[in-house]
């Protein structure tokens, strides 16, 4: 790891300020991503600043709270246990929940914040291994070393010849599948933004991974409300059990009224380079009897785009399965009745 300097942020203008002198200097929350990058030397800030001591002046930055329409508010330095344990969540949002419990060990939920977990960088091995050369996300312009390497854990979804790794974050997925609003604040002032839109597709440019301009920070996630009696899941298909990235997941939320499914929520986690919502599985399950043949249907849509490559085709028919089963989880359906 590079020498570098510490200082704490004294207000949210600070955190601005060192925002804008991005990469030479990054902020610093609960760490468990950006120092590992530090220890690899795909990161080198000359100057981190610490911006966790805000929540203390700007409790709003920590808080989880009831939204004015009967969604969820939450800071973005709450802590993902602290996210995941809290009754606002965990009852009205087990997708969340659930997506924030499997996303990361104990001791690291206890550390990661809320606006860290969202910006967080890919686990590919071609861009955190600095002696191969060839990482457009790390060194722009210079290939993608996965393409033609081992690239069993890309994605099939949203790659373009610049860039096949996938977006790590389990947390993105249940957002981008709420059609949750994340909340950002500079020195120009503050605007929202949809969570699908936050995430970038790589298309050329795969070193530009979100929508967060130089000089902003986020300050909150906002959940919007689901129907009453709407249920929802997030399912997670690893390698191991225990702490692991997911080979696919899928996110979940269905409302069931007279029988029909009146509004359905989906998005797909480990299969593409952004968490991965797919209007066309919701159109698929709207007004239907949830039933397996129109789960299959629905799984279908959701990767009738995918572009596997030799040593990841396996995903696409995993996270077919995996969204039916998910799709049968939330709605009822004996697990005995899925293929």
């Amino acid at each position: 790891m590079r020498p570098f300097s510490y200082e704490r942020a004294a207000d949210l203008p600070a955190a601005f300020a060192a925002s804008q002198d991005a990469p030479t200097t990054a902020l610093l929350a609960g760490g468990t991503t950006l120092l590992d990058l530090m220890k690899l030397d795909v990161a080198a800030p000359a100057r981190l600043v610490d911006i966790t001591g805000l929540a203390a002046s700007t409790p709003a930055l920590a808080e989880i709270r009831p939204a004015s329409d009967g969604g969820v508010v939450i800071g973005a330095l709450a802590r993902m246990s602290a996210v995941a344990e809290h009754p606002l969540v965990a009852d009205q949002y087990p997708v969340v929940s659930q997506a924030l419990v499997k996303g990361a060990s104990a001791q690291l939920r206890n550390m990661a914040t809320i606006g860290g977990n969202l910006l967080q960088r890919t686990r590919c091995v071609y861009f955190r291994d600095v002696s191969i050369p060839e990482c457009n996300k790390r060194v722009p312009g210079s290939g993608c070393a996965a393409r033609l390497g081992v690239h069993r854990l890309s994605a099939v979804l949203g790659a373009s010849p610049a860039c096949i790794a996938t977006h790590p974050s389990d947390l993105a997925v249940a957002l981008v599948a709420l059609q949750a609003v994340v909340h950002l604040a500079g020195s120009g002032g503050e605007r929202r933004i949809a969570a699908d839109a936050f995430f970038l597709l790589p298309g050329d440019h795969p070193e530009r991974e979100t929508a967060l301009a130089p000089g902003e920070v986020i300050t909150a996630v906002e959940l919007p409300p689901l129907p009453v009696g709407a249920r929802s899941h997030y399912l997670k298909v690893r390698d191991r059990e225990s702490y692991e990235f997911a080979l696919t997941s899928a996110a979940v939320a269905i409302h069931v009224a007279d029988g029909l499914i009146a509004a359905a929520h989906i998005a797909l986690g480990g299969v593409a380079t952004k968490p991965w919502r797919s209007p066309e599985a919701e159109r698929a399950l709207i007004g239907n009897v949830p039933s397996r043949p129109l789960f299959k249907d629905a799984s279908a849509a959701a990767v009738a785009g995918a572009a596997p490559l030799p040593h990841n085709a396996f995903k696409v028919p995993l996270a077919r399965r995996t969204l039916e089963r998910a799709l049968a989880t939330v709605t009822g359906l004996a697990e005995g009745e899925m293929p």
